[in-house]
């Protein structure tokens, strides 16, 4: 029997230490979601008319994306609890489309509310319910179609929530005409060549291509993820540039810094961007390149997988990212936004490089 040294053992346990904690924890990532997506639905302030909830950019949209991909990984048999309870609420409003009341009606202050509510939870839905294959997704798609702007400068891109907050709801109309396009490329069956939506489709493809050159990078990376679900919508080309722009921001421990991809955006109590590395956009930044068919060998790829990989907060599950609008507490329920975003981001990233 052969007789190890104490100080042999110490080092393979450190080595398996060392090694678990840098292998990110499936459940632990859905236990976070889902407890997220639990206390919005919860939320007094995210309430809404006919006992239904606000769909957030920040909280539900991404958690649509996220949470599904781990279903293999924790070898779920459907939805969760709390994903079912998020879906109904989505259906609900969705089939009382004409009778529910806008997510921020017009005030004497502002009066393009509605019309910004009704553009933005249009498309919202419509990602959702398609993310999941829903049969009323198709419903969700004619709502969002619907809204659509077909004249002005902003033509073919939809009405979006104004509240001066990046990156989500400010001066994020295009992000929103992004999310647009990845959920028409990723419905099911053969929707995208369905000839009654060719005419609003071609508007979009005309409007993303339009204002492309305008956008902040982190939306140059979101239209990159919606060229992959939309053939043809950028030339291979075009998707190569904004690949390799968002690669050049590569941070030293090969993470992406979300400071680095919002132009001169500054926050509003005049505090500095953080500037380093954070879960959302190595995660979001990642998955794109993922999703445009980019090999997991390509060594900054790798590198940024590798950091997703070593970054996940054990005890909570979550990657951490920081607001781009003032100096939060991350343990703060606001403060966690845009680690709900970045969580679910990590998770389609690491679980599509499997």
């Amino acid at each position: 029997m052969k007789i190890f040294s104490f100080a042999t053992v110490l080092a393979v346990l450190s080595f398996a230490t060392s090694l678990a904690a840098q292998t990110p924890s499936p459940a632990a990532a859905a236990a976070y979601l889902d407890s997220r997506m639990s206390w919005w639905m919860a939320w007094p302030s995210a309430a809404r008319d006919h006992g239904t909830f606000c769909v957030s950019c920040h909280t539900a949209a991404p958690y649509a994306m996220g949470r599904p991909a781990l279903r293999s990984a924790l070898e779920e048999q459907g939805p969760s609890p709390v994903e079912r309870k998020f879906l109904d609420n989505i259906t609900k409003r969705v089939h009382m489309w004409k009778e529910v009341a806008p997510f921020y009606p017009d005030s004497a202050k502002d009066a393009s509310k509605t019309a910004e509510s009704r553009g933005t939870e249009s498309i919202l839905n419509a990602l959702v319910l398609t993310s999941y294959g829903t049969p009323d997704a198709g419903m969700a798609l004619d709502n969002m179609w619907a809204e659509q702007l077909k004249t002005g400068d902003a033509k073919g891109a939809w009405a979006w929530l104004q509240f001066h907050n990046s990156p989500w709801e400010g001066d994020s109309q295009y992000y929103g005409a992004t999310l647009a396009a990845i959920a028409v490329g990723i419905a099911p069956g053969h929707y995208r060549d369905t000839p009654e939506i060719q005419d609003g489709l071609k508007l979009l493809r005309e409007y993303l291509v339009r204002e492309c050159a305008s956008q902040v990078p982190i939306d140059r990376v979101t239209l990159l993820w919606a060229s992959a679900k939309i053939p043809g919508l950028l030339t291979p080309a075009q998707q190569k540039a904004i690949a390799d722009e968002a690669l050049a921001k590569q941070e030293p421990d090969g993470g992406f810094s979300l400071s680095a991809f919002v132009g001169g955006w500054t926050r509003h109590d005049k505090t500095p961007l953080e500037t380093k590395s954070d879960g959302y956009a190595t995660g979001l930044v990642a998955f794109a390149l993922e999703q445009t068919g980019m090999s997991h060998d390509q060594p900054q790829l790798k590198r940024a997988l590798a950091w997703l990989s070593q970054n996940q907060d054990k005890t909570e599950g979550r990657w951490l990212a920081y607001s781009l609008n003032k100096q939060r507490d991350l343990s703060s329920d606001a403060g966690k936004f845009m680690s709900d975003a970045a969580t679910a981001y990590a998770v389609l990233a690491l679980q599509g490089s499997k």
